[in-house]
């Protein structure tokens, strides 16, 4: 297991949350570059796995990350081989390790690590193992404006969800007996904006839904 490694081209495990933002943007400060950003895509749903993020969205983070977002089309049982095969393929582009933004989930750890070592590829963790509230913290002062996006309306209220995620709110969250970085899914993020980005993503935050016990605002383009 890698935290970084200076000079080499990497693709990013990207979820448009803070963690993997964050870790990617570790991984430039060392030096590291980046090539492509990797997103699951859930067939059946129509929508990336996970954080849900629009595909018009996507679209201008490629445009101000400047590098390829990559969707791999998959469903749940062909997962781990889709996402080898995309790991596979940007390594015949140049690609040398994919980072991911884990923290200290040892299951996580282990599949990516599994995934990248099936393709010849180093994997990279560059916040593992460092303390949750800390990396949240900062995230914040790297200068991200993450937007919670998803709450598990079990474990935080509901009208969190659209909310600007600030010290002030992660500090809500501990009061509640929440885990600020959202590692035991309290809560998914989405960042628009900050040192990785050459401008801003222009999105809009709906109200927040409610399905199946969580609050989701839903992200669209914003229109000229």
């Amino acid at each position: 297991m890698n935290k970084v490694l200076p000079g080499l081209p990497f693709v990013a495990s990207y979820s448009g949350g803070k963690d993997s933002v964050l870790a990617i943007h570790r991984a430039q400060r060392s030096g590291m570059k980046l090539q492509a950003l990797l997103i699951t895509y859930n067939v059946d749903r129509g929508r990336p796995w996970f954080h849900g993020i629009p595909a018009e969205v996507l679209a201008e983070v490629e445009r101000s990350v400047g590098v390829p977002v990559r969707l791999i089309r998959t469903t749940g049982p062909e997962y781990a081989a889709a996402f080898e095969a995309a790991l596979a393929e940007e390594k015949t582009r140049g690609a040398a390790a994919c980072v991911f933004g884990d923290i200290d989930i040892q299951g996580h750890l282990d599949w990516c690590s599994d995934r990248c070592r099936a393709v010849g590829l180093e994997a990279c963790f560059p916040l593992w193992q460092e303390e949750r509230l800390g990396l949240a913290k900062e995230c914040l002062a790297s200068g991200f404006k993450p937007i919670v996006t998803v709450t598990d309306t079990r474990r935080l209220p509901a009208d969190f969800a659209g909310r600007l995620l600030t010290e002030e709110l992660l500090a809500e969250m501990e009061k509640l007996g929440a885990d600020p970085c959202g590692e035991n899914g309290e809560y998914h993020s989405f960042v628009p904006e900050g040192p990785i980005f050459a401008r801003p993503i222009p999105v809009t935050v709906g109200p927040a839904q409610l399905a199946d016990g969580y609050a989701v605002a839903p992200l669209a383009l914003q229109k000229a």
